[in-house]
């Protein structure tokens, strides 16, 4: 099943959460998850650069603690930061506890006040508790770019298809992600810049 049916059904059971910013007007907001990475999230850095396009990283807690160099070098370009756990866990297979412990352990390396569940996939009760901290950062399009059996062109179909004025965008500063994200991305900003939409990190 497609992320964006899904969605539309989530949106129900997590009304705290923030899907999209529609009323922000001619703006879009992309995001990249998992990093930071070597080599890959300093190409992507470079690829918003040569656009004059801000985004949100939310890092991985123990990536950044691996690379604190990349993490600093996000911040010193202007982007935002935000919170997807020390350790990438599943909120609907994980306690509580063991989460929010995660969760603060990330925090010691990430200052932000935004967070992201990895997977999207959070209990009630998680969003709950986080809420009075974090903003909790969803989306509304998927871009499918760690998808191994999806091709960068089928990625960039689906991105530019559903891709709105006010959406906020996934994609992910991995390996695994990699090709397809260097082939959408550039393309992406591309075609909305020319339509006079601006590019924005989440605040």
């Amino acid at each position: 099943m497609a992320y964006w049916h899904i969605e539309n059904w989530l949106k129900k059971i997590y009304p705290g959460a923030i899907w999209d910013k529609r009323k922000s007007g001619k703006r879009l907001y992309l995001t990249f998850d998992d990093g930071p990475t070597p080599v890959v999230t300093e190409k992507i850095l470079d690829i918003l650069d040569q656009y004059k396009a801000k985004a949100t990283f939310f890092c991985l807690g123990r990536n950044v603690e691996r690379h604190p160099e990349i993490y600093n070098e996000i911040l010193r370009r202007g982007h935002q930061t935000g919170n997807h756990t020390y350790s990438h866990l599943k909120g609907w297979e994980t306690s509580n506890k063991e989460y929010f412990q995660d969760i603060e352990l990330a925090g010691l390396f990430i200052k932000s006040s935004l967070f992201r569940p990895p997977y999207g996939r959070i209990k009630r009760a998680q969003i709950k508790y986080l809420e009075k901290k974090y903003h909790i950062i969803l989306w509304d399009v998927m871009s499918h770019d760690y998808e191994k059996l999806w091709s960068k062109e089928k990625c960039l179909r689906s991105v530019l298809k559903y891709t709105k004025p006010g959406s906020i965008v996934v994609f992910h500063d991995s390996e695994k992600a990699s090709e397809r994200t260097f082939y959408v991305l550039p393309k992406l900003l591309k075609a909305f810049q020319d339509k006079g939409v601006e590019f924005l990190g989440i605040n």
